[in-house]
Parts: C-alpha cells; sequence; structure tokens
C-alpha cells in the first residue's frame, strides 16, 4: 500500500480509519505514527476483534524497531518485517549493534 492506496484506503473506510486513529499513542509524531497506522490499516483484515490487541503489539514491535533499534527474536522480526513489507519509512534512523562498534573501534 503506497500513500495514495492509503489515502484512498481511508476515503473509502472511514468508520475503521477513526477507530484506528484512536490507536495513537499521545508521544507518536506523525513521522512515526503514519508508517505504523499503515502497517495496521494492511494486517487488520488478517485479525479478528478479539485479537486487536495482538495486532496492536506487532505494530508497536515493528515501530520500536525501525525508529528506537529494538531487538526482538529473530522470530518475531521475521513475522513483523514480512507483515510491514512495502512500508516506506522516510528518514528511518540507522542502528549498529554493539559487536559492529567494538569491530570498527579495533579496526583503527
Amino acid at each position: 500500500m503506497s500513500n495514495l492506496d492509503v489515502d484512498d484506503f481511508i476515503q473509502q473506510n472511514r468508520a475503521l480509519a477513526a477507530e484506528v486513529e484512536t490507536y495513537r499513542g499521545y508521544w507518536e509524531s506523525d513521522k512515526h505514527w503514519e508508517p505504523r497506522r499503515e502497517f495496521i490499516l494492511r494486517n487488520i483484515k488478517d485479525f479478528t476483534p478479539e485479537q486487536l490487541d495482538h495486532l496492536l503489539s506487532l505494530s508497536m514491535v515493528w515501530a520500536n524497531k525501525v525508529f528506537l533499534g529494538c531487538r526482538y527474536s529473530s522470530e518475531l522480526l521475521e513475522k513483523v518485517v514480512e507483515m510491514a513489507e512495502g512500508i516506506e519509512v522516510e528518514d528511518a534512523p540507522v542502528f549498529k549493534t554493539r559487536d559492529e562498534i567494538v569491530r570498527n573501534q579495533q579496526g583503527r
């Protein structure tokens, strides 16, 4: 779903879009919220209403990985990366692991 597709989807599904907006955390900037909202909208059809908390948790895992560099199990990361396939994040930070930093320091 490109940004245009997301906008079209929101226009055609106003009630769902309004509901999804209620899931935005007060701390989330537009830069963080818009990709997470797209993650939720792309995947909401695959979850029942009873599983909504699970979807929201997965969206936070993905956002935390992308924007904060948080680390999770490889199985969980594979799942959320697959669910987020095609979502474009502008100016996403690039994180280095401790091992990468140590390797760079030793190479000097």
